[in-house]
């Protein structure tokens, strides 16, 4: 019984040690993950999808050296809606961040509205597997809701452990001379708001003299100040759009405001290298959420007037030189076998974008429409590029429909984490379709919103190589035939400024991606099973969809004091903090 006894302890204690080292090895087998994210850039743009003028070497080798996506998807066409289901794998319409109303974006840091609190992130999940977790750059999906500090929509209130860069988005607004990104309709709607408001005034003040009403002077004179208050929430925040609006935090605290963007550029760059070393042992996740390639299109001094196409070119090739340097940082610490990078757009090139005449947003290639146009394939189709040497096989090309909402449930997977079970997600694991272990897409609907307004759906049927597209909804181009909507700046979702099509406008994406020629019933036999099966669909989508505040309303979307990010003595904010910031210039 002694030497029974002893061999027990032995056993035990062989047991504990191999567990140890099991946990240890499925520990150290976590990959760290990269995602890289480029803002408006268009998958024309790209050389590995077809450019050949504009350079983009490092991105091309991404491609050479992993998988690349050619039917890749974002959820929404904006960058707020996108993002948010890019980041927890879900529709934007199921978050509330698929808005009514214009502009469907969060246009001000001093906002109510944002991602919700009650979302599940792929930072959060891979934060509770032990990951260190950072996002430099844009973020565009709130900041706080009742106070200045309650940072309820905040990254590092999203499962991320740091964070460095805009909290909202670049605009023309900061660079001085570029005039402002603040749509005009957008100015004109408070116009109208307050012009009601004093309306109301008059009539409530006519009716209390003639004592048609027993309200009390205190009441209307309330009702008078609120009036006012709005007035000047609006009025004078449109002359201090660059000071609000554009500003730099690192964690909670506001480092520069108004940012300077000489310096932020380098910053960025400087930050997601600098992550890298911090938390070599890994595992670490990295969201670098770039500002390239959005207005005002600001590049630094080494690459102007290097491309074929102006600043747009250049700017796109200055991104490209990012992402060598932090393909670069991984090769130096010894990470490259046990990182997945991934690489891709949060919606697609911005054609109404001008200077003068000349067209400088994107180039969405062979694509019909842009940014903003609902279903469009030039709105929503991405370059989705990854790669993980000795995981992944290098030089793959996929065909499949996939979408950014894949990347939750892929990435979470690979950190041993588990899906939220209590809420729908629209993602599917990308990893057996990188392999090769399947050939076909988990994703047989696909539905393509603008706003809250479904404007079309794609199938692509589990028994047959056809992708059918049908719009019910597209947006009306000014001028006719133009192929945007120069004369509006952005295509509406709903109203005077789209069309609808009933039967939708149907195409087979296999033979027609550039959706140049809608099928008809009489030439395509199977217009009629086509649509009504897509109809059966969009039905059971909608049945799982359920009532959620609207993040965007005009009701969150409005500049409010009392929430605007600020270093210093409101309203005098103003501090420039990050002039070599704390880990030296590169």
């Amino acid at each position: 019984m002694k030497y029974l006894s002893r061999y027990r302890n032995y056993f035990a204690l062989g047991l504990i040690l191999y567990l140890r080292v099991q946990l240890s090895v499925s520990s150290t087998n976590k990959p760290n993950i990269v995602l890289i994210m480029a803002d408006d850039l268009g998958i024309g743009d790209v050389g590995c999808y077809g450019n050949t003028t504009i350079r983009t070497p490092n991105i091309d080798r991404l491609a050479k050296e992993g998988v690349r996506l050619t039917q890749h998807l974002a959820a929404a066409p904006l960058c707020t809606p996108s993002r948010a289901a890019f980041l927890t794998g879900r529709y934007p319409i199921r978050l509330g961040m698929g808005s009514k109303e214009f502009p469907r974006v969060i246009y001000w840091n001093g906002a109510s509205g944002g991602l919700p609190a009650n979302e599940t992130t792929f930072a959060r999940i891979l934060q509770q597997q032990g990951y260190a977790t950072g996002l430099i750059g844009k973020w565009h999906q709130g900041v706080n809701c009742e106070s200045r500090t309650d940072y309820c929509h905040h990254p590092l209130s999203h499962g991320f452990d740091y964070f460095f860069g805009m909290p909202l988005t670049l605009l023309n607004d900061c660079e001085e001379g570029k005039g402002t990104e603040i749509a005009s309709h957008v100015q004109i709607r408070h116009r109208f708001h307050t012009q009601m408001m004093a309306w109301a005034l008059l009539a409530l003040t006519v009716a209390k003299i003639a004592g048609w009403i027993p309200l009390g002077w205190k009441t209307i004179l309330g009702c008078a100040v609120s009036a006012l208050l709005f007035f000047l929430s609006w009025y004078s925040s449109y002359g201090f759009l660059r000071r609000w609006n554009c500003i730099m935090m690192r964690g909670y605290e506001v480092t520069e405001q108004p940012l300077v963007l000489e310096r932020m550029m380098p910053a960025i760059l400087r930050e997601a290298i600098s992550f890298l070393e911090r938390n070599r042992q890994g595992p670490f996740l990295l969201f670098l959420s770039f500002l390239h390639v959005h207005t005002p299109l600001y590049t630094t001094e080494k690459f102007r007037g290097v491309s074929q196409h102006g600043l747009y070119g250049d700017n796109v090739e200055e991104m490209d030189w990012m992402v060598g340097r932090v393909l670069d940082a991984i090769d130096k610490e010894g990470l490259r076998k046990n990182t997945l990078v991934y690489f891709t757009s949060d919606h697609g090139g911005f054609l109404e974008i001008r200077d003068g005449n000349v067209q400088v947003g994107g180039w969405n290639g062979i694509y019909k429409g842009g940014k903003g146009m609902g279903g469009w394939e030039g709105g929503i189709r991405v370059p989705g590029i990854f790669r993980w040497p000795g995981v992944l096989p290098a030089g793959r090309v996929v065909d499949e429909p996939t979408s950014l909402m894949d990347i939750l449930p892929t990435v979470a997977s690979l950190g041993g984490g588990t899906l939220p079970r209590d809420r729908v997600i629209d993602g599917r694991d990308l990893m057996p379709l990188l392999r090769g272990d399947v050939q076909r897409s988990d994703h047989e609907f696909l539905f393509h919103y603008c706003g809250v307004h479904l404007h079309a759906v794609r199938w692509h049927p589990k028994d047959g190589g056809a992708v059918w597209k049908a719009h019910y909804v597209t947006p009306t181009f000014h001028p006719v035939g133009a192929g945007a909507c120069y004369s509006r700046r952005m295509c509406p979702c709903f109203g005077e400024g789209v069309s609808r099509h009933q039967p939708p406008l149907l195409f087979d994406l296999s033979r027609d991606p550039s959706e140049s020629r809608p099928l008809s019933p009489r030439e395509e036999p199977r217009f009629e099973a086509v649509t009504r099966r897509v109809a059966e669909a969009v039905r059971a989508h909608r049945g799982t969809l359920a009532p959620v505040p609207d993040q965007l309303a005009l009701r969150h979307n409005t500049w409010r004091p009392w929430l605007q990010p600020c270093c210093g003595t409101f309203p005098l904010c103003g501090c420039g903090r990050e002039a070599g910031g704390p880990h030296g210039e590169l």
